[in-house]
């Protein structure tokens, strides 16, 4: 399953929240921070497992659910060149913009003394 698949539903990302602000976590501790059944806690569960980006281990009736580093370095990766093709692309625009406006500028300069 992809991770942007996975991410795309808010309650997922919030379980990823969870775990990386509190550490693992039993089922029943992540199904308390929602309003919806346990049921459905569960199924985001399975897709969140299914993508790679958590893991699962049993512990008698108990299961805990952490963080899968691995997987969610690699989405981590992929918003951090995101990140920097936007910000290249916006500080190129900035300089045009203001290559813009120093031209502007010089006009009016030249047009007042003309």
């Amino acid at each position: 399953m992809d991770a942007f698949y996975a991410l795309a539903e808010p309650r997922r990302r919030r379980v990823l929240e969870l775990l990386a602000s509190r550490g693992r976590l039993t089922a029943t501790q992540i199904c308390r921070e929602f309003e919806v059944t346990p049921q459905a806690v569960s199924q985001h569960l399975n897709v969140l497992r299914e993508a790679g980006l958590i893991s699962m281990e049993k512990q008698g009736q108990r299961r805990i659910y952490g963080i899968n580093p691995e997987r969610t370095r690699d989405v981590e990766e992929w918003a951090d060149e995101v990140t920097s093709t936007w910000n290249r692309r916006f500080d190129a625009l900035g300089g045009a913009l203001d290559s813009e406006k120093k031209a502007r500028a010089t006009r009016k300069g030249r047009d007042r003394r003309g």
